[in-house]
């Protein structure tokens, strides 16, 4: 995107998973006429619809989207390549549009549109394999400690369950010297277009329980059967996710049914936690609770 676009807008609606994004999202892009491109990394992947709260056919004749179910759970696909593709998009959108949305919670995206990514180090092959050995050989637990040590700020922020993740930080530790979160420098590149970001949250015990309800609307949704459905392919990274990966040691025979949802529930206010805890250091966000949406729209119509 090479053009300025000074007079067009980009509106991030974010916040903490379960907050209720969805529903106040969807009226905000029918007041200004616009499409919502999703932020939500899991809702790329057209077969993970109940466990990632995926937009209905109905919502979504109501509102066009752009990067839901736009991929396999067999493909790779990360911020780099989301940021590249968004700012296409938004190029073509802007010719004819003042505005757009993007929503989700996915904190890596949501940065990746708006201050690009940093510029890491390709990875070797033997520093890859190295670490992969590793985990294979002594598990999670293990490698989760070793970031504790190499890099404990990034440590804190990263999700411990996502060993991609874990894994890549490692392997930029290995090859620099140095902590993966000092190599995040969070200097901001430049953008064709304004960025306002609306950020939506709860009082923390609202919050948790609404989080809580929600996991059981998914299992009586079928969430256990759409989980079943993909168990062949239960090592792939995509699957690695809350709400899958639970419910995977259920049907290994590892845990109960009833301690494997507990779980889900526990997983995702903890990642609940983490989101808030990266969104907190962002000045730019404007806080609004989901229910207030008259405080909401007033703040709307400076746009």
């Amino acid at each position: 995107m090479n053009k300025s676009r000074k007079n067009k807008t980009l509106v991030v609606v974010l916040g903490p998973t379960g907050v209720g994004k969805t529903e106040l999202s969807l009226k905000m892009a029918e007041y200004f006429g616009c499409p919502i491109v999703s932020s939500d990394s899991r809702q790329f992947y057209r077969e993970l619809k109940i466990g990632t709260a995926a937009p209905t056919e109905a919502q979504l004749q109501r509102v066009t989207h752009y990067f839901v179910g736009t991929h396999s759970i067999h493909d790779e696909y990360n911020a780099g390549q989301f940021e590249t593709d968004v700012l296409a998009l938004l190029d073509r959108l802007f010719e004819q549009l003042d505005v757009v949305m993007l929503v989700g919670g996915s904190m890596m995206y949501i940065d990746a549109v708006c201050n690009g990514m940093d510029d890491i180090p390709a990875v070797d092959v033997e520093t890859r394999e190295f670490w992969v050995q590793l985990y294979a050989e002594k598990g999670l637990a293990y490698i989760q400690g070793e970031l504790q040590r190499l890099d404990p700020k990034h440590y804190e922020e990263v999700d411990l369950n996502n060993v991609k993740r874990v894994l890549h930080a490692l392997e930029i530790c290995s090859i620099t010297g140095k902590p993966f979160s000092d190599l995040r420098t969070g200097l901001r590149k430049e953008r064709p277009f304004n960025v306002v970001k609306i950020g939506l949250n709860r009082p923390r015990q609202e919050l948790y329980e609404r989080i809580n309800q929600r996991v059981l609307g998914m299992m009586k949704e079928g969430l256990l059967e759409e989980v079943r459905q993909f168990y062949e392919f239960r090592h792939l990274n995509t699957l690695n996710t809350v709400g899958y990966k639970e419910l995977y040691e259920f049907l290994n025979g590892t845990w109960p049914l009833d301690f494997a949802v507990n779980m889900i529930q526990q997983d995702s206010r903890r990642y609940a936690k983490r989101q808030l805890t990266w969104f907190n250091r962002d000045k730019e966000i404007n806080w609004f609770h989901p229910d207030d949406e008259t405080a909401v729209f007033d703040f709307l119509k400076q746009f």
